[in-house]
């Protein structure tokens, strides 16, 4: 009987961590999305990881690193006007382990000349306890 009533305490401690997870995943989001409707670009980095190894793919390709991510962020998006105002429709948030996650959801920006949309798909890792994006994917 002590046995279940462990295995029940620890698939529900589980259950919790995940949940738990999921939230701060959805939190990292949302703190992103209030930086970029800021214009604040360098604050709207602070969920990704900070390496050379960030991978960024776009409408042109695969690109590595934070700072080349920044860069071309500050490119396409001179303005806050350029930013517009950013919402997301998540879809989907998948725990894949301890450590990494998987996030499917579209991106949608509100700009006075038109609303440009699409999707992107992240690969988040944590790393000292804090979820970053290591991968993101949008067109």
């Amino acid at each position: 009987m002590k046995r279940y009533v462990f295995l029940i305490l620890l698939v529900l401690s589980v259950l919790n961590i995940k949940a738990q997870d999921r939230q701060a995943i959805i939190n990292v989001l949302e703190t992103q999305r209030q930086a970029w409707n800021k214009g604040d670009l360098e604050s709207f980095m602070k969920s990704y990881w900070k390496s050379d190894s960030l991978l960024f793919v776009g409408k042109s390709g695969p690109k590595y690193g934070w700072q080349t991510t920044l860069d071309n962020y500050r490119k396409g998006y001179p303005s806050k006007a350029a930013m517009g105002y950013l919402t997301f429709n998540i879809l989907k948030v998948e725990l894949l382990s301890a450590n990494h996650a998987f996030v499917l959801g579209g991106w949608h920006l509100k700009r006075a000349n038109d609303n440009p949309e699409g999707y992107f798909t992240l690969w988040l890792r944590k790393i000292k306890g804090e979820w970053k994006v290591v991968a993101d994917h949008s067109s």
